[in-house]
């Protein structure tokens, strides 16, 4: 499954999240919550997060700094978790902080997993993405 589009959501007051109805499905096998690069929660169905880290890491010499700290990074801000009865997911407390969640959220599909995002941090996002997303394109396809 693909995840596309972008969706409001709050949290409750258990830092519970719904996650949209249609993606469901995919975690049915359960959920990885990890802490995004950027200031986001990245949902992954586990089957596709052991693909990334396999691809990320694999491309990496087993010994060097850079794959321990990228192992250690990844992780170590990776927990594994499940969907409630009502399709819910519980943000811990230590990625609530990363991403600099409060309730009011959005939740963005990223092909291959999605994205939980402060609702404020995902709107000013959106302005620089605007303003970059011209030259990132142009870019594409040509020899660096």
């Amino acid at each position: 499954m693909a995840f596309r589009g972008h969706f409001d959501y709050s949290l409750d007051a258990k830092n519970r999240l719904n996650v949209p109805p249609k993606f469901r499905a995919a975690f049915s096998e359960g959920v990885v919550l990890a802490r995004g690069l950027e200031p986001c929660v990245w949902l992954w169905p586990p089957a596709a997060f052991e693909r990334f880290t396999d691809q990320v890491l694999g491309n990496l010499n087993p010994v060097s700094a850079e794959r321990r700290k990228l192992t250690r990074y990844v992780a170590g801000h990776s927990f594994d978790a499940e969907l409630d009865a009502a399709g819910r997911i519980t943000l811990n407390p230590a990625l609530i902080e990363h991403a600099g969640i409060g309730r009011e959220v959005v939740v963005v599909g990223v092909l291959d997993y999605l994205e939980v995002w402060s609702r404020e941090r995902w709107l000013a996002g959106q302005d620089e993405l605007s303003a970059e997303i011209g030259e990132i394109a142009e870019g594409l396809g040509h020899p660096g």
